[in-house]
């Protein structure tokens, strides 16, 4: 009992400070974004979001999933923590040199733009900046110590964004967002560095690298297939359709990410060096993913729902109307979203099990319906109306939603045996929450018919949503809801007899 007590407490812990860390990093990432947007045009955003097709790609093969193998693994070693270091960062700088002399490749495929050039070569540094500090920040969640990420997190952007909106400002264009992304890399690299007390051995050991190589192949294969697809629909548009409709998508993306992928990241932080203690002990396993899944559902459905009713008020509150044609994609892509995060939730209880061969053929169903998907709608892409230039870029992420749905449902019928749960199970968890957030959303469009200053509809809307949703599932005896404020009020009464 003392060893679960002890388990719950550091996963509340580690929830609390990665929810922190994520709400501090969207609210500074915020008022960045919103600054940038107003200033800079789609065409800044366009270049920007091209360089950022190859830079998920060359992240990506930085760390090659051993980062990830580090968490899953019961007792990593030193030699192990500094083998995985040592390859990191010996990718990155071959990467970089690969990069640096394909920059006018780059340029070339994206219409021949010659400033992608030079602005590529600075913006690929971050990627050899950042693999410093993958084992740092894989060490501290392994130990469900997160409060020093939330720490260097914030402050980095607290620095990038004094630097992006300055540079901004004084008509650096693009450059603005190259420079801002190195100062946040720097910093938080840094911050970790001289708060931690862990050196790497000099000393690289191949036995323990190919001891990962199991999980890490896996988790690497699957994020490259993923990667692939997360950036494929940017390289398509701004090659066949041109930079200016690939920065209208690249806002919506921005802005859709922020709940979505931070949502994810909160999850797999927490959730999995949790799951990977008790991966031996099926049925506390299943208890475990059961109420992970309530949990995610309690908050998934809402975040993503409220934020679709609200998609009109907030851009129109922070941009004007220099960005409404990015509205009707952002919203197309929080709707997806939600079978992204549901799907990625899956994965984790897979992955924590070790089986990483399952989720790599599970990521290929998913991007092969994707590319059916992609194969239907790429003839509409280009296509616009006279009111809509993104009419066909609506008609390609309908498909990709259809499309992810498609491979939830998969995932679904999959982790269900894995975890001794029925599907009908899983279901049973999210329903509850999915029909509360349907519910409560109609009362938030009805708003729309009674107020008209954008400011005050989202005040309303944000309002009568949250305490909708709280009173509801207080009245239906919520117990995540219970526990999650349980938890909350006993901090908070700890810190007050303090």
């Amino acid at each position: 009992m003392e060893e679960g007590a002890d388990l719950k407490l550091r996963t509340a812990r580690t929830l609390k400070w990665n929810v922190i860390d994520r709400v501090l990093s969207q609210v500074l990432y915020a008022v960045t974004g919103v600054v940038l947007a107003r200033v800079l045009s789609q065409e800044d955003f366009g270049l920007v979001g091209a360089m950022l097709v190859f830079q998920a790609f060359a992240s990506l093969f930085v760390d090659s999933g051993f980062g990830t193998a580090l968490l899953q693994r019961k007792s990593p070693t030193h030699l192990d923590y500094s083998t995985v270091m040592w390859f990191n960062v010996g990718m990155s700088v071959g990467i970089y040199t690969i990069l640096w002399f394909c920059a006018p490749l780059i340029a070339d495929i994206f219409q021949g733009d010659q400033r992608l050039i030079p602005l590529s070569r600075v913006m690929f540094l971050s990627f050899i900046i950042n693999a410093l500090s993958i084992v740092q920040v894989n060490r501290l969640m392994k130990r469900m110590d997160v409060k020093m990420i939330a720490v260097s997190n914030t402050i980095g952007l607290i620095v990038s964004a004094v630097v992006g909106i300055w540079m901004a400002l004084t008509g650096w264009g693009a450059w603005a967002i190259v420079w801002q992304t190195i100062a946040l890399a720097t910093t938080k690299t840094v911050i970790l560095w001289l708060t931690s007390n862990w050196r790497p051995l000099w000393k690289f050991s191949w036995s323990a690298l190919r001891s990962f190589f199991g999980v890490g192949s896996g988790v690497m294969l699957t994020s490259f297939l993923n990667t692939v697809f997360q950036n494929l629909y940017s390289f398509f548009i701004g090659n066949r359709v041109g930079l200016v409709s690939l920065g209208y998508y690249t806002q919506a993306d921005k802005w859709s990410k922020m709940g979505i992928m931070s949502l994810s990241q909160v999850l797999t932080a927490s959730f999995l060096p949790v799951l990977s203690q008790v991966q031996d002990d099926p049925e506390r396993y299943a208890r475990m993913t059961a109420k992970m899944n309530r949990f995610t559902a309690y908050l998934l459905f809402p975040a993503m729902g409220f934020l679709v009713v609200m998609a009109t008020p907030i851009f129109h509150a922070l941009f004007g109307t220099k960005w409404d044609a990015s509205i009707i994609l952002f919203q197309i892509l929080l709707v997806r979203g939600v079978f992204t995060v549901l799907s990625l939730l899956y994965n984790n209880f897979i992955l924590a099990l070790g089986r990483s061969r399952l989720i790599v053929y599970m990521e290929i169903l998913r991007d092969g319906v994707a590319i059916l998907a992609l194969i239907v709608t790429l003839p509409y892409m280009a296509m616009t109306t006279a009111g809509d230039p993104v009419w066909g870029l609506r008609i390609l992420l309908w498909g990709q939603l259809i499309a992810s749905a498609l491979t939830w449902l998969v995932t679904l019928i999959v982790v269900n045996r894995l975890t001794h749960r029925s599907w009908l199970s899983y279901l049973k968890d999210c329903l509850p929450y999915l029909v509360e957030t349907i519910a409560i959303m109609g009362a938030m469009v009805a708003l729309t018919t009674i107020i008209e200053n954008k400011w005050l509809l989202l005040a309303a809307q944000g309002l009568t949503g949250l305490g909708l949703y709280l009173a509801i599932n207080a009245m239906m005896r919520s117990q995540i809801q219970r526990d999650a404020l349980d938890y909350i009020l006993h901090r908070f009464r700890r810190k007050k007899q303090k």
